[in-house]
């Protein structure tokens, strides 16, 4: 079985990834800065509103994943709400200037999570040797890993993807995810052997009361339930 998980920005694409039949979601905000912590108030409808799982992005700015102090206490604090909103899991990453997994980091981290399920998100694709670590995060118990395979996207990264798969692929979840829709989603199982998959399934829905207000956006990009639904269909057939 193939599983599809929605990166779902707003409450619109929440509820369009139940009705739409995804296995679980990545809750996040501000995706055209590459997905940041979303509100406390969102985490709490996401986990209320859906049957399947939760997992929050913990990210608490935009640009690298290189972390102050201040900022790793910001995460370890987002954590430890998640696991007491009952989310599924957490989804972090930090590096070291030398682009190197951030070992004290991630230790701290999954020990805010306690019982939670940690996933590293694309922090990964900025690590000079994936190799080694793959062999740390499996280490440290993280159940997956998202990744467009250090490429611009997962269909040009597809080769690495699928290297990954074969090789880590019994011991940690390889998933891709970056530039991911119905277009493409079956050659990109088909070339890396992925069982999960990671996209917005996005559509652009204009709000014509915006329409006259100078400098803001004139519409949202929310989940479509029915390319959800084509695409659990697809991976699935």
């Amino acid at each position: 079985m193939a599983y599809i998980e929605i990166c779902a920005a707003n409450f619109t694409s929440v509820i369009a990834a139940g009705e739409g039949g995804a296995h679980r979601i990545e809750l996040c905000s501000g995706l055209e800065s590459g997905g940041l912590t979303p509100s406390i108030g969102l985490i709490k409808a996401a986990v209320a509103h859906l049957a399947i799982p939760v997992f929050v992005l913990i990210r608490p700015r935009e640009g690298d994943f290189c972390y102050s102090s201040g900022e790793v206490e910001l995460m370890l604090e987002d954590i430890r709400f998640c696991r007491e909103a009952g989310a599924a899991g957490v989804v972090v990453g930090a590096l070291t200037p030398q682009y190197a997994l951030d070992a004290p980091v991630f230790e701290a981290m999954l020990k805010a999570a306690g019982p939670l399920q940690v996933v590293c998100h694309r922090a990964f694709d900025f690590t000079a040797d994936p190799n080694k670590s793959l062999e740390q995060l499996i280490d440290w118990g993280v159940v997956r890993v998202l990744s467009s395979g250090q490429k611009a996207n997962a269909w040009e990264g597809r080769e690495n993807l699928a290297a990954w798969v074969r090789e880590y692929g019994d011991r940690i979840q390889i998933m891709p995810g970056s530039g991911i829709s119905d277009q493409n989603i079956q050659a990109i199982q088909t070339h890396t052997s992925a069982q999960h998959f990671h996209f917005s399934a996005r559509k652009w829905v204009e709000q014509a009361n915006l329409s006259d207000i100078p400098g803001l956006p004139t519409g949202i990009f929310v989940s479509d339930a029915e390319m959800i639904r084509q695409c659990v269909t697809m991976v699935n057939n």
